[in-house]
């Protein structure tokens, strides 16, 4: 579903972490950040805005 609004799958996770683990939380947290920063802006909102400009 993310693929088709245009959004890549990497950039939505789910990760299951008690609240006694926080060291662990604070790896997954570090972990994804990393994997956004590696693919770099979203261009999500400039496909949408061409997607919904009026022709001419």
């Amino acid at each position: 579903m993310l693929e088709d609004l245009g959004i890549h799958p990497d950039r939505a996770a789910i990760e299951w972490v008690s609240g006694a683990e926080g060291p662990r939380f604070a790896e997954k947290v570090t972990q994804f950040t990393r994997k956004i920063t590696d693919l770099g802006p979203n261009d999500f909102a400039r496909k949408r805005k061409k997607e919904a400009a009026p022709c001419q």
